[in-house]
C-alpha cells in the first residue's frame, strides 16, 4: 500500500496497490496496439464478464517511488518495440499525475501476439442487418 505524505498535515492519504495497478493497466490498455493484459492468474471478476484492468500488473512500492511489471499482447502488425515504448510513457504519465509517486521502473513484457482481425465498419454493418 502507498502512503502518499499529505502536504496539509490533516491526515495520511494511502492508496492500495490493487489501485495503483488499475492505473497502470487502463494506461496500457489506451496504447493503439494493445491487444490485451497477460496474466497467469484466473481472476474470478472474469468469469462474472468484468474486465480486469490490473490483470498482467505487478507493482511494488516503495516509499514514494513505484516500480512494474507488466505483461500484454500485442496486436498482429504493430511493431512491438513502438507500442511497449508507448505503454511504459503512458503509464509513467498516469502513475505520477494522479497518484504523485515516481515511477521509477516500468518493464513490459510481452506474452504474445493478437492475430484477431480487427472488424471493419463494412463488416460490422453487414452483420447487424
Amino acid at each position: 500500500m502507498a502512503e502518499i505524505k499529505n502536504k496539509s498535515n490533516i491526515g495520511q492519504i494511502q492508496i492500495a496497490d490493487e489501485v495503483i495497478a488499475t492505473i497502470a493497466g487502463t494506461a496500457a490498455l489506451e496504447v493503439d496496439g494493445v491487444a490485451s493484459m497477460a496474466g497467469n492468474i484466473t481472476d474470478i471478476a472474469e468469469f462474472l464478464g468484468k474486465k480486469n484492468l490490473s490483470k498482467g500488473v505487478k507493482v511494488n512500492v516503495t516509499g514514494d517511488e513505484a516500480s512494474f511489471e507488466i505483461s500484454l499482447l500485442i496486436k498482429n502488425g504493430y511493431k512491438i518495440q513502438d507500442v511497449c515504448e508507448e505503454v511504459q510513457k503512458r503509464i509513467k504519465i498516469a502513475i505520477e499525475t494522479m497518484t504523485g509517486l515516481k515511477a521509477t521502473t516500468i518493464n513490459v513484457n510481452v506474452s504474445g501476439l493478437s492475430m484477431e482481425k480487427e472488424k471493419s465498419k463494412k463488416e460490422l454493418l453487414n452483420r447487424d442487418e
